[in-house]
């Protein structure tokens, strides 16, 4: 029997087991039975592009009896939602509109089961293809008791040691115990990885400039000068970009020295931004656009985004979890 005759079977039996059945359980029985269990999750991407390996992810779910939603990260941008995954031949496909891309062309996203993960093409919105594989995302739930171990000054306030620029434009340096990019260029990022930690960090924008701390080099929480009265959002000040929003955005504003105090155990994020817990104990679910790769079982460094405009920093300061 063909994958659409039994979707047509199950869904039948499971309207009428529905009265009896709870919304979990109808959920649980169509991951098994629809899907096989092969596509529903979330999937880490690694795409190459233009000869470069690139960092994606992709995260499909199922709305009520068969229908195949999700979202999925590009290379760049934030976490978009997929309305509809076609599923057909063992094959699936989807569509979304651009993001951040200038071309008004769709992107055409299709993929296929390979062994125990997943292979396909994007077709980009510039026209270009590009082939990706993808892997089940680790769920990151260690339950086990933390220990802190000594902090650890990631900046010396002298010097560039421990740090790497990753693009052509080098332009951060060292005055006065800052740590400044006083241009769009490159990000910059620590030699030395890490799994699970409290980072204190502080930073002061240029009116109109944003920046962003990316923990484990995946997960960006968001640096930005905000406009005057504007509501919380996930890509706005405190914001785990795409996916978690402050509760409240307590900035300061241009040209005034703020900070970050962020806790991070396996995907479980706590943000205080100048004092204020904005985000308590949330889950991240996957990679955000600009990550350095998609790897997310593995540690990671601390990387600053130096490419949207004038930003300093300081005092950046790691408690590692042992």
């Amino acid at each position: 029997m063909n994958i659409q005759k039994n979707i047509a079977v199950v869904c039948i039996a499971l309207l009428g087991l529905a009265p009896q059945l709870g919304h979990a359980q109808v959920s649980a029985i169509n991951a098994k039975t629809v899907t096989g269990g092969d596509l529903v999750g979330r999937w880490d991407l690694t795409v190459t592009e233009d000869g470069k390996e690139r960092a994606s992810w992709l995260e499909i779910e199922i709305s009520g009896f068969k229908t195949l939603v999700g979202r999925f990260v590009a290379s760049g941008g934030s976490a978009r939602p997929v309305s509809k995954i076609i599923l057909e031949n063992n094959k699936f496909t989807f569509t979304i509109p651009p993001q951040w891309e200038r071309e008004e062309k769709d992107m055409v996203f299709e993929g296929e089961p390979a062994g125990e993960g997943i292979k396909g093409v994007i077709h980009a919105s510039n026209g270009k293809d590009y082939p990706f594989t993808g892997v089940k995302a680790p769920l990151l739930n260690e339950n086990k008791k933390i220990v802190w171990g000594k902090p650890i000054k990631l900046f010396n306030g002298k010097d560039l040691t421990g740090w790497e620029q990753d693009g052509k434009k080098q332009q951060w340096f060292v005055k006065d115990g800052e740590l400044i990019s006083p241009e769009s260029g490159s990000n910059i990022i620590t030699k030395e990885k890490f799994r699970d930690f409290k980072l204190h960090i502080e930073f002061k924008l240029k009116p109109k400039s944003n920046s962003g701390v990316y923990l484990r080099g995946r997960y960006e929480t968001q640096v930005i000068d905000n406009p005057e009265g504007a509501h919380p959002n996930s890509h706005l000040f405190g914001g785990i970009y795409g996916f978690l929003v402050p509760s409240e955005m307590p900035a300061l504003g241009p040209d005034k020295w703020q900070s970050f105090d962020i806790t991070l155990i396996g995907r479980m994020v706590t943000v205080v931004a100048n004092g204020k817990t904005v985000i308590s104990n949330q889950e991240i679910p996957g990679i955000t656009g600009g990550a350095l790769d998609s790897k997310e079982g593995e540690p990671g460094p601390i990387y600053l985004q130096g490419d949207h405009g004038p930003v300093s920093y300081r005092n950046i300061v790691l408690t590692p979890a042992l």
